[in-house]
This record gives C-alpha cells, sequence and structure tokens, in this order.
C-alpha cells in the first residue's frame, strides 16, 4: 500500500521495465511511500541466492524463510537510526567509521559502546572504523566471557564444584543448550522444570513401602502378570463359554483347519500364528496348567508367572491356576502396578533417590538464580554487540539486496551479477551467466518464453545442487539431455554438470530460418533408417524363404509364371509422363526468367518456407521473461523482467578465436574423398555453366538473345510518304500536261 509523498523519484527505463533508481537518503528513508506496484519484486527466499545466508536472515525478522517489502524497509529505518547518513548504506564496505554512528539517538549511543567493547577486545581502541572481520570474533569474545547475555548458563560459570554438578545434572536429565560462546548449558527454564521433576519424583518414591506388597519380589511379581494378562484373561474367558455351552469348546480350541494351514510351514516354538492359538486346551473346568500342556508359544512367560508371582503368594507346588485364584494373585500385585503407572519425575530417576534428595536439601538452585541474573545483568550489552555486526552487515549487503529487489540494476548491469545468478555453465562451446540455483523442474518456468536447460552439478565432496540454465544465443541442435558441461560457482568452483531437463523454446531467429530444414533432413534420416531396416528384415526373410526352399527343393511344386500386370505397367507410365511434364513445365519457365531473377526467386522460396518458424522465434524472443523461472524458485516477480535479443546475446557468449590468433587450416584427418567430391561437384557446376553460356551466346539464347524490332504496318508508311510529298516545295514538282500556269 502507497502512501502520498512529495518526494521526486528518477526511474531509468532498462530492459523494457521503468525501475525506480534508489541514489541518496531521501530515497531510502521514502521508499516506503514509493507504490509497490512500482517494485521488482515484492519477496525473496533466503536460502539459494548468492548473498551471505546471515545476513538475509536478520533481514527476515519472523523468520519464515523469506524476505517482504515491510522486512525491508524496517531494515533502512534500524540503520537509520544508529547512522548519521543512512545512504551510507549504498556504498558497500566491510568497514564502518566510528564516526558514522548518530550519537543523538539511544540506539547509536548503545551501538558505539558496544563498537568501542569490540574494538577494546580484539586489541584496535585506537582504530578509527570497526571492520566485519572484527565482529566475526565475536565467538571468541562471547567464550572468553564469564557471563554474554544469552540466558544459558554453562558448568564453567558456577564458582563452586557442588553448582557445577548440579549444572551438569540438568543437562544430563533434559538436554543442553549451545550458548553464543559455543559452550553447552541450561537456560533458567530447564533448571525449573529438573527441579519440578525432583520434586515429584521425591513425592513418588514414597509411596514405595506400601506398593511393595510382596515385598523385594512385587517387581519381577508384577512384570510376570503383566507379561501375560491379557493372554490369561482371554483364556478364562473362553472356559466361562465352554461351560456355558459344551458346543462352543471345540471353536474355542481351533479346528483341524488352523493347524492344517500351519503344517505346511517350518515352524517355531514363537510362530505369531502360534502365539495366537489359546494358552492351553480349553473346557469347562477352567484350570490354566503352568509348567506342562501349554501353548509353546508362552511357555517361557507361564513358567516365569509360575516362578516370581505364584510362588511367592501360594507356594512353589502351585503348578496350576484356577480363575479364583488368578483374581486373587492380581489383587496381591494391583497396588505395585498402580504406583507404577503414576510415576512423576521419570527424567530425573537415573539420578537415583539418594542423589535427588541431596540435590533438593543442598543451595544448589539459589546458586544458579544468581548466576542467571548476572547473566541477565549484561545481556544488553552484548546484544549490542551482536547489533554491531548486523550494522556491519547491512552496511556491506542491504544496497545488493535493494538492486535485485526494488530494481533489478545489478541483473542489467554489464560489471555486476544479481544475486540469484548462481555462476557461469560452460557447455556446447557456449558460456552462459544466467544460471539460477533450483530445487528441480517446474513447469511455471516454461512461460518464461527462454531455452532453459536444466542441470544436476555435483563435486567430489559429495556436494550436489541444481541449476536452470537459460542459452540465450546460438541454437539447441546439440543441447540435449545427458550433455556434460562444467559449471563454476560465484565463488570459482567448479562442478561436474549434466543436463536431466529441458524446455525447449526458441533461442535465435537465426535458428528458427534453418529449422525447417534441419526437421526435414532429419524426417529425410529417419525415413531412409526405417526403410534400411524394413529392407534389411526383408532381405533376411527372403534369404531365409530361400534357404528353406532349398533345403525342400526335392518336395517343393514348380510355381507358375506370373503374369504381367497390364494397369500397374499403365499407371506407371502415366506417373512418369505427369512427372515429365511438370519437370518440363518448371525448366520452360526457369529459362524464361532472366538471369539476376533466379537467385530472388530461390530466397523468395527459402523465405516462405522459413518465415512461419521466424515469426514465431520473433514473437516468442519478444516476450523472454526472467519472472516465471524466479518465481518457479520462489520469489514474487512484480514487474515484467525481460530479456530482449541484444540482453540475450550478452548473457550467452559463443567461443571464438582470440585477437590476433593465428589459424592453420591444414587439416591432416580431413576427409580427402569428401573434399575431392566437393571440388568435383563445383567443377562440374562451373563448366556447366560455361557450356550453357556458350551455346546461348552461339544460338543467341537467353541471355544473349538478340532484341527483335518490330516493322511499321505497311499503311503508316505511306501516310509518311504522302506527308513528304504533300510538304515538298511546288517548284520541284514539273507542271502536269495542259495544265494552266500558277498565278
Amino acid at each position: 500500500m502507497s502512501t502520498i509523498s512529495t518526494h521526486t523519484w528518477k526511474f531509468f527505463r532498462i530492459g523494457g521495465l521503468d525501475q525506480v533508481a534508489i541514489e541518496t537518503a531521501d530515497d531510502l528513508l521514502n521508499l516506503e511511500t514509493l507504490d509497490q506496484k512500482l517494485w521488482v519484486a515484492l519477496s525473496c527466499p533466503v536460502k539459494g541466492l548468492e548473498l551471505d545466508e546471515k545476513t538475509l536472515a536478520l533481514v527476515d525478522s519472523d523468520k519464515d524463510g523469506r524476505i517482504r517489502v515491510p522486512e525491508l524497509l524496517e531494515a533502512i529505518k534500524w540503520s537509520a537510526k544508529r547512522l548519521k547518513d543512512v545512504a551510507l548504506i549504498l556504498k558497500p564496505s566491510e568497514e564502518l567509521p566510528v564516526e558514522a554512528i548518530n550519537v543523538t539517538t539511544d540506539e547509536g549511543r548503545a551501538l558505539l559502546a558496544a563498537v568501542r567493547q569490540v574494538m577494546s577486545a580484539v586489541g584496535k581502541t585506537s582504530a578509527s572504523s570497526v571492520s566485519l572481520s572484527d565482529v566475526r570474533n565475536l565467538d571468541k569474545i562471547f567464550a572468553s566471557a564469564r557471563f554474554n547475555g544469552d540466558g544459558v548458563i554453562t558448568p564453567c560459570s558456577a564458582k563452586d564444584e557442588a553448582t557445577t554438578a548440579v549444572i551438569k545434572d540438568v543437562m544430563s536429565c533434559l538436554g543442553a543448550v549451545k550458548d553464543r560462546g559455543g559452550d553447552e548449558g541450561v537456560t533458567l527454564g530447564k533448571v525449573e522444570a529438573f527441579y519440578a521433576d525432583l520434586a515429584a519424583f521425591k513425592a513418588w518414591s514414597a509411596g514405595t513401602e506400601a506398593a511393595m506388597t510382596l515385598g523385594a519380589a512385587t517387581p519381577a511379581a508384577a512384570a510376570a502378570v503383566q507379561a501375560v494378562k491379557a493372554k490369561v484373561d482371554d483364556y478364562f474367558t473362553r472356559c466361562r463359554l465352554a461351560a456355558f455351552d459344551s458346543r462352543a469348546a471345540g471353536v474355542l480350541n481351533r479346528g483341524e483347519a488352523d493347524f492344517a494351514a500351519m503344517s505346511a510351514k517350518e515352524l517355531t516354538s514363537g510362530a505369531a500364528e502360534i502365539a495366537a492359538f489359546p494358552l492351553a486346551k480349553v473346557d469347562a473346568e477352567a484350570n490354566l496348567p503352568l509348567l506342562g500342556g501349554v501353548n509353546p508359544a508362552w511357555a517361557g512367560a507361564l513358567a516365569a508367572l509360575q516362578r516370581d508371582a505364584v510362588t511367592p503368594v501360594f507356594g512353589s507346588g502351585k503348578r496350576s491356576l484356577g480363575e479364583t485364584e488368578w483374581v486373587a494373585l492380581l489383587s496381591r500385585v494391583q497396588p505395585y502396578l498402580s504406583w507404577q503407572a503414576s510415576k512423576a519425575g521419570i527424567s530425573v530417576e537415573k539420578l537415583g533417590l539418594a542423589r535427588v534428595n541431596e540435590i533438593l536439601g543442598s543451595k544448589a538452585k539459589e546458586a544458579i538464580l544468581v548466576l542467571v541474573a548476572e547473566d541477565e545483568a549484561v545481556a544488553a550489552e552484548f546484544a549490542a554487540i551482536a547489533e554491531v555486526e548486523r550494522l556491519l552487515r547491512y552496511r556491506r549487503d542491504l544496497s545488493v539486496v535493494l538492486h535485485n529487489f526494488v530494481n533489478f540494476f545489478d541483473f542489467y548491469s554489464k560489471e555486476k551479477h544479481a544475486m540469484f545468478e548462481a555462476g557461469t555453465l560452460y557447455l556446447d562451446s557456449r558460456s552462459t551467466e544466467l544460471c539460477i540455483r533450483v530445487d528441480g523442474p517446474n513447469p511455471l518456468a516454461a512461460m518464461s518464453k527462454a531455452f532453459i536447460a536444466y542441470c544436476s552439478c555435483s563435486r567430489k565432496d559429495g556436494a550436489t545442487m541444481m541449476i536452470a540454465a537459460c542459452f540465450t544465443q546460438g541454437d539447441s541442435d546439440f543441447l540435449f539431455v545427458g550433455r556434460h558441461g562444467v559449471f563454476y560457482d560465484r565463488a570459482g568452483r567448479d562442478w561436474d554438470a549434466v543436463i536431466t531437463n529441458i524446455v525447449d523454446n526458441p533461442i535465435s531467429i537465426r535458428q528458427a530460418f534453418w529449422s525447417p530444414y534441419k526437421k526435414f533432413v532429419r524426417m529425410i534420416e529417419e525415413q531412409v533408417a526405417k526403410r534400411a531396416a524394413a529392407a534389411d528384415a526383408e532381405a533376411s526373410g527372403k534369404l531365409a524363404t530361400a534357404a528353406e526352399k532349398t533345403a525342400n527343393a526335392d518336395k517343393a511344386k514348380p510355381e507358375a509364371p506370373k503374369k504381367f500386370d497390364l494397369a500397374l505397367i499403365t499407371g506407371i507410365g502415366v506417373a512418369i509422363g505427369a512427372i515429365g511434364g511438370f519437370l518440363a513445365t518448371l525448366f520452360a519457365k526457369l529459362v524464361e526468367l532472366k538471369l539476376w531473377q533466379l537467385p530472388l526467386i530461390l530466397i523468395a522460396v527459402m523465405f516462405a518456407i522459413s518465415l512461419p518458424a521466424m515469426v514465431i522465434a520473433w514473437l516468442k524472443l519478444r516476450q523472454r521473461n526472467l519472472g516465471p523461472i524466479l518465481e518457479a524458485n520462489g520469489w514474487a516477480v512484480n514487474g515484467r523482467v525481460m530479456i530482449n535479443i541484444p540482453f540475450g546475446t550478452a548473457l550467452t557468449d559463443k567461443a571464438t578465436l582470440p585477437a590476433n590468433a593465428k589459424r592453420s587450416l591444414t587439416d591432416p584427418y580431413e576427409d580427402e574423398s569428401g573434399k575431392t567430391a566437393r571440388r568435383t561437384s563445383i567443377l562440374i557446376v562451373i563448366l556447366a555453366l560455361a557450356a550453357y553460356a556458350a551455346a546461348a551466346w552461339h544460338f543467341s539464347l537467353w541471355p544473349f538473345a538478340k532484341a527483335v524490332v518490330p516493322e511499321l504496318p505497311e499503311k503508316t508508311t505511306v501516310t509518311a510518304t504522302a506527308t513528304v510529298t504533300s510538304t515538298a516545295p511546288a517548284a520541284s514538282a514539273a507542271p502536269a500536261a495542259g495544265a494552266a500556269p500558277a498565278k
């Protein structure tokens, strides 16, 4: 949403798109009033760009992995409160002059104090500027400090061994948290949770004596009962059904078919099919044997039940259980089972009750709370140190973000690369700079009307990535899936690249001009290949037939001679005559033309064939747009970032020989037979043209035919004579006899 502003903006027409210039502090401070419809982009991802991801993460205030317009505006406002001239961020540098800090604001004064602390820590107290390399040593500053204001208390923060031991116990039971210095420690929340678990475990442990109904044997007895409880309940329920109706006994014990289904398998005592059967034979007596005549899959569990639970309650001679005895046994171990189910403070159980009581009886918690308070006291100071790094990162990188977000100046620049350009791909005697890191092919990218080669890139260290490379010059004849190239990222590292997917669109008008002829040649090649394959198959079939006839010559009957098909012969004659007539007519028309007209007709025919493909290519090349490619990678591109033909030529370079290079045309492996054939063909054409020229001159044919001067009609001649006679002088004519003399 835009606000009314009196600020005068400057726009540049680049790539067919009006793009706003950001050159002054006023431009930055009034950016929030610029209509967002005039921004080239509205959001971009944090990952996958050629810019320090930590800087982008700082701009991404809501940590959703995307940078949006409000977050970018907030980064500018944040910088403006701490700098005398916010335009400083438009001049990228890793250093920040101390005098550039705005000391008239609380934020600026806090930042200045933090800068001095950093400079003191790195031994540069007299330096006039702080650099990003100084702040990168913050880990050392934080690690050397006993407290760093991050809320994490490490064991080394404690002054006595007892408190240190408790902090280590908290880390062991609830896990550790890394602090700014890289050490592991605990937070106040973990300490509070730890002591709550200690108290809960102690309260739960107080019920131990009441739960031990069988003394020391209670845990083992309860475990043995729990292991078979469901199956024992199932057994006695089946027995009650059998007592209710004797007809149910056979069904409840499983039938012969169930045993037959297992008979063909290799069985073990622990097989699932066997474990699904009842514990013992079901009958109305409802007496469960424990040590014999039981399901093999449950024999061990029933033996443990007899040893650990039945013996302490009923004595060692008890080898079977009735349902009433089973209920009584359950009632003896139930208090222990209920107590176990209500266990609390499980996280500290491994410390043991003695250690729990020792910690609760000490003053370690109070000592840890004092450490937390001391850490909180320096929180503001160390937070300001972190803000120094933030401002330095904005000084270095924020202008790059602006020139790839508000406008796309870096993309259209001849000296810079856009932050979404991942590097340069070398493939097929070309290099293309428009390579964008992507997750994979996306149908949306096809709307860009550009030729895109998706390449899988890998390095020997196991690193992999996918790029979308746009070829904007040359042709696509030898760009196909499976071709290999080399990709150089912005750091100069080389990657093995292989084309895995292609979005086919025209690359140039020249390619479109020749495409119909190339398609025609490919069609001929395909047809020749098909005909050759068919002929080979036919020849193989004929050979097989001939071999079969030869092998069975004594059994073969003589074939009747084939008759000539007169209709076929007549049809062939008519066809040959029609073709000959057409060629004769065509030749006659060509002979009538003048010599200089023949090349024009040839050019016109070629353009008639190629023009449709060229028009389609021209339309698509005019529509090439970077937006869909970026949007397929998570951007929200607002403007139409066009890639016209001249700009496309700049993005992709073709192989050319260096200036002043010496070139030898002598090829030791040149195809001499082909070379001779070409020379012979040219010589034949030249001789034919010369022979025609000589014959044409001798017989006065085109183009040496003499011009015919048309004769005037006789009447016209008489009239002319009469006219001449009538205009002659009268004295030149003799007077007729008998005529009167003139007056």
